[in-house]
């Protein structure tokens, strides 16, 4: 695992803003009828116009900036002139960035027109978890804390099922470094977290089962059951003041509230 120092924490802090941003940008515009095709490429000219270069395209042959997982989709959708996004939609938007030598990740699900309240309250679980995975992450905790924290709220509160075969991960000079992070796990278990680990935690959470496939495209992961699945994430670092989070869904929800095609979700709770 590779320590950061307090100035490489604050590049990555860069990067994950401009991920934010580009959301945010996405968010404001979004409403039936846009293609995945039209955002991905906004999206594109966004980043590139501030000066840093997409995260995803080119990295494992990934042909997007974005990718967009509609759905019954849970990650790593291809943006298309075919994905027509339909009113009652949500949308899992993954975004990375490259800037000062340092990748920036982050991720959110977008409830596009009127979406069924049922899939509503998944998204709403699924956010959640994300920061009670979060509040995990201290000094002399370990990975398996972070993930048991999310199944336990997900699986045991909420009757929901968290993917197995993804995870969140390690981020730095490279967009996937050790250690992994299931969002499913013991407590106790897996790496010690100590002061200057970055992490991307990511909650996956279908509403139906867990079991998913990989589609004929090679990337999009949907699941098997075809009902629903929402992600969320955050870039964090570990510190001696706790968890510091990196990337800033606040500024996607402020974006979106000012959108009337799209549903916020807005947290109820807050971090212990």
């Amino acid at each position: 695992m590779i320590y950061k120092t307090a100035e490489e924490i604050e590049l990555i802090r860069e990067s994950c803003l401009l991920v934010c941003k580009t959301l945010a940008y996405v968010g404001s515009m979004l409403r039936p009828g846009m293609t995945g095709e039209e955002i991905d490429t906004k999206a594109e000219a966004f980043i590139r116009d501030h000066g840093a270069l997409p995260g995803f395209k080119g990295l494992y042959g990934c042909p997007s900036t974005l990718l967009v997982s509609r759905n019954e989709a849970v990650v790593h959708g291809l943006p298309s002139k075919e994905q027509v996004f339909q009113d009652g939609d949500i949308l899992s938007i993954d975004c990375g960035t490259y800037m000062n030598e340092f990748y920036g990740d982050a991720a959110y699900t977008f409830c596009v027109g009127e979406v069924k309240e049922e899939t509503l309250q998944l998204c709403r679980v699924t956010n959640e978890s994300l920061y009670i995975g979060i509040d995990h992450a201290l000094i002399g905790k370990r990975v398996g804390d972070i993930s048991h924290a999310i199944q336990h709220y997900t699986e045991k509160e909420h009757n929901y099922s968290v993917v197995r075969e993804l995870v969140g991960h390690g981020l730095g000079k490279s967009m996937h470094e050790a250690p992994d992070v299931p969002n499913y796990g013991r407590r106790g278990q897996g790496p010690v977290l100590k002061e200057g680990l970055v992490i991307a935690i990511e909650p996956m959470v279908n509403m139906g089962r867990r079991d998913v496939r990989t589609l004929s495209d090679d990337w999009t992961i949907v699941t098997k059951d075809k009902k629903p699945a929402a992600h969320y994430e955050h870039t964090i670092a570990v510190t001696k003041d706790g968890p510091d989070i990196l990337s800033n869904h606040e500024i996607i929800i402020e974006a979106i509230q000012k959108n009337p095609n799209v549903i916020p979700i807005v947290r109820e709770m807050s971090v212990n």
